[in-house]
């Protein structure tokens, strides 16, 4: 039985919680037919809410977070993973109600993992992680509705975080006029450099507005929902699709059904979590062949496991651009 490095939340008192480094052996590993030694996991805005206790992610008690890891396959009873293989897991609740990727080991059900592509070095999948997968459902979503760059501009909410940096690497080189909304105006640099044609504040969009706007873009990727979601579909041309994937600013959303009986736009939800196989697989398709490492690389930086609680804070805080890479081993 051998011990290994993770991070662990635990209860502290009535409301509370504490998250700190710790060792653990193969006991305290759950439930799963594939053992993965874990080299690389990620930082997410639903990890940082984690580990934070900013908002009740964690449903189980002691518990380590981190949504997203990918390692090689240590020990398998499962027929589709033997031992050595590369693989990858995001979403299934890990880091929610199953231990999750902020430790060295990782035991889970063989039908969570898929194959790490060739392409892709473990680091690199991580890079993309939770957040540049579900950027690529997003803009599966509209491609496979018929979104093309003929049809007119896309405009990304959220742009400097981790799903809407790929959103704007990914459309843009599939050759879309991309709109980024940001609230940092000191951004438009990078977002420029990610392939965005046009900076819009958030500004623009985050404040309560009227029923139907000014029909600005044929489609959207948000990440950001309330006002926000409710403004961007306000303004979608008409026949226009929006494609919705996150809350970072609530869970509401204060719209009315005009854009949706006046002009025929269409909201398409964006699940990660429960995705299947198949889709997962096409996602990772899509980003291997569409996204540009050297772009990758410039959304990505690296911390170690021991910085990953602080770096939780920083993410809830909106200090965070891009993707963090969480070298575990």
């Amino acid at each position: 039985m051998s011990d290994f490095r993770a991070v662990l939340i635990s209860k502290e008192g009535e409301k509370g919680q504490k998250a700190e480094p710790t060792t653990l052996t193969d006991a305290d590993l759950m439930e799963g037919d594939v053992t993965v030694r874990v080299t690389h996991s990620t930082l997410n805005y639903k990890d940082g809410l984690a580990l934070t206790g900013k908002a009740p992610i964690v449903r189980r008690w002691p518990l380590i977070p981190g949504i997203d890891f990918s390692g090689e396959v240590e020990a398998s009873d499962n027929p589709d993973f033997k031992p050595g293989d590369r693989v990858i897991l995001n979403g299934w609740g890990v880091g929610e109600s199953h231990h999750g990727g902020y430790s060295q080991k990782a035991r889970v059900k063989g039908e969570w993992l898929i194959h790490c592509p060739d392409a892709l070095s473990n680091a690199e999948a991580m890079a993309i992680g939770t957040a540049g997968y579900t950027a690529a459902l997003c803009v599966l979503g509209l491609t496979d509705h018929g979104v093309s760059p003929a049809s007119g501009a896309v405009v990304v909410t959220g742009a400097v975080g981790g799903v809407g940096s790929t959103a704007v690497a990914l459309l843009s080189k599939l050759g879309f006029n991309v709109i980024a909304s940001t609230g940092r105006a000191s951004e438009a640099g990078y977002l420029k450099s990610l392939g965005a044609s046009e900076i819009i504040d958030r500004n623009e969009l985050s404040e309560p507005g009227r029923p139907l706007g000014k029909e600005r873009w044929a489609a959207g990727v948000d990440s950001v929902g309330s006002h926000t979601l409710a403004n961007v579909l306000a303004q979608t041309k008409y026949g226009g699709y929006v494609a919705a994937c996150g809350l970072a600013q609530g869970m509401d959303l204060p719209a009315s059904v005009a854009p949706f009986i006046l002009r025929g736009v269409s909201l398409l939800g964006i699940d990660s979590v429960n995705a299947p196989k198949e889709k997962r697989i096409r996602a990772y398709e899509l980003l291997t062949s569409q996204l540009d490492k050297d772009a990758l690389a410039t959304i990505t930086s690296t911390i170690k496991l021991d910085d990953v609680i602080a770096a939780g804070a920083d993410i809830v805080a909106g200090k965070v651009r891009g993707r963090i890479v969480v070298e575990v081993a």
